[in-house]
């Protein structure tokens, strides 16, 4: 018995050819992986067209889920990878499928595997959900992948990865259960706490709060954190809120009483 993929998400975000859809629906069902995601489509994902190219994976494409916005395609997920072909303003160490795909495939959790739009990818703002980035090596005279070879190639990959992983423990097992690792939304509510706070102090500063914020979005995103650390990070902010809020009012006191 192999590995599972049955846990690895593949999100697409607002794909815009239906004909793609079902060729990734198709590749997906070839390599062994069940959870199709759409976000926001610009096309059609259940008619004719996408349906003539899933082929005997029309089932894969039927139960396809359509979700509004990215937060929802992620919800539950533990590890999260975005494809990108190009280098971002901040420094992004980008790893070969062969590389970085493991790491979801390991997980016995929820995880997730983004691909961007067919002409411009994932913006900034939806790379930073992301705890690892891939990126798919071409050759120099044509670099574009169509996102259907795109989501063949990382798919190939996964599957690749669940075999070597089968075939290297006595009994084909996913590795042990990992640590209760804090989901995406989970890490956004703090993220959120997060960032008023330190607009707040004056740590961030509105023209470059984006920017620093996805540098301490990365960093805790290569932590792995757990429920309970986020509960502790959480807490440590409520005092900080606290904390503050008593020093003003004793300061508003003294002002009264001058």
């Amino acid at each position: 018995m192999g590995i599972s993929l049955n846990h690895i998400r593949i999100v697409l975000v607002e794909p815009a050819g239906a004909l793609n859809i079902g060729s990734i629906s198709r590749v997906m069902k070839n390599m062994g992986l069940t959870q199709l995601v759409v976000v926001n489509p610009q096309c059609e994902v259940y008619g004719e067209e996408a349906s003539r190219m899933a082929v005997h994976a029309i089932d894969l494409l039927q139960t396809a889920r359509i979700v509004p916005d990215l937060p929802t395609a992620l919800q539950g997920c533990t590890r999260v990878i975005a494809t990108t072909a190009r280098n971002r303003a901040i420094p992004t160490q980008l790893e070969t499928p062969r590389q970085g795909l493991p790491w979801l495939v390991e997980s016995t959790q929820p995880t997730a595997l983004l691909f961007g739009r067919e002409d411009s990818g994932l913006t900034n703002a939806e790379l930073k959900y992301a705890g690892r980035y891939v990126s798919i090596p071409v050759g120099s005279e044509y670099s574009s992948l169509n996102i259907a070879q795109a989501v063949g190639v990382c798919a190939y990959e996964l599957q690749i990865a669940a075999s070597n992983i089968a075939t290297s423990l006595p009994n084909p097992q996913p590795h042990s259960p990992e640590l209760d690792i804090a989901p995406v939304e989970l890490l956004e509510g703090y993220y959120q706490q997060l960032e008023v706070l330190l607009l707040e102090i004056g740590y961030l500063f509105p023209h470059t709060a984006a920017h620093r914020m996805e540098k301490l979005r990365r960093l805790y995103n290569r932590s792995q954190l757990s429920h309970n650390e986020v509960a502790l990070l959480r807490g440590m902010l409520r005092q900080v809120r606290w904390a503050l809020d008593t020093s003003r009012s004793i300061d508003n006191q003294n002002v009264e009483n001058s």
